[in-house]
């Protein structure tokens, strides 16, 4: 009994370790990874292991680079397409937050609205282009109402599906503090909802940029899309990965952009 009451065995608090529970990412990584790719890519073309006809050397894209920011062709495509891809995007997934919210919150939309988003989610949205711009015509009217449409469905799955998922016993803990219906929902569904619709947004600005691109290849003078179309039908392969490479910044762009919204709006996750 003695020994029980030691002090070599008397209690102490263990820290928390996070293991993969708490996973931390090293930037430096990922900027490795991109470097030893590109720099195999680099030294398999200049070899000759790589035929420069199925790709072109690193170098080689970025002297394209260079020579489409000196023409002012870079800000020329570019601007044109963040402006389809802000504003379409914007408009789906503003009107898909709050319509996944809705469904989650009321049975009678939930009912009427559920099997409707149901049915239009598989639809192929490239394949509706034709008909946006019978509906808007070929100007810019089609091109964000395709990047809104694509950008609406999946924004108002995962949210629906995040508000479901918002633990019920902490609903109920706040309905026995006598809180108002508007005091649970703000304080409570929503900040627990949040994650996954953050989560959500990920995919739906993926799907825009690749709706952007394929509404940029039908009747658009500028565009990146517009840009990869033209270097494509040329064959010119420096041009083309080019293009690509700007798809793949705007990419990572948007996903830091969400990165920080993460990282301010769910501070109470710390």
């Amino acid at each position: 009994m003695s020994d029980l009451h030691s002090p070599s065995t008397a209690a102490r608090q263990v820290t928390f370790r996070g293991g993969g529970f708490a996973p931390s990412s090293p930037r430096w990584i990922g900027v490795a990874v991109f470097v030893v790719l590109l720099s195999l890519a680099e030294l398999g073309t200049r070899q000759g292991w790589i035929s420069p006809l199925t790709l072109p050397r690193p170098s080689d894209v970025l002297l394209t680079f260079q020579e489409l920011y000196a023409s002012g062709l870079l800000w020329a495509h570019l601007s044109v397409s963040l402006t389809r891809l802000l504003v379409g995007a914007a408009l789906g997934a503003s009107l898909g937050v709050a319509t996944g919210v809705l469904i989650g919150l009321f049975s009678y939309v939930r009912a009427g609205l559920v099997p409707l988003t149901a049915a239009l989610f598989p639809i192929p949205k490239i394949a509706l282009l034709p008909l946006f711009v019978i509906w808007f015509g070929i100007d810019e009217g089609s091109k964000y109402a395709l990047i809104a449409f694509g950008t609406f469905t999946p924004t108002v799955v995962a949210t629906y599906g995040a508000v479901d998922n918002v633990d019920r016993s902490l609903i109920r803990m706040g309905q026995s503090f006598n809180l108002s219906w508007f005091s649970i929902v703000r304080k409570i569904v929503l900040p627990g909802a949040m994650p996954g619709i953050l989560s959500g947004l990920r995919i739906s600005l993926a799907i825009a940029i690749i709706l952007l691109v394929a509404a940029e290849m039908l009747g658009a003078e500028y565009g990146i899309g517009a840009y990869i179309l033209e270097a494509g039908s040329l064959y010119d392969l420096e041009r083309l990965f080019a293009g690509v490479t700007i798809l793949s910044l705007l990419g990572i762009t948007m996903s830091t952009i969400i990165g920080q919204i993460e990282r301010r709006v769910l501070s109470w996750r710390q």
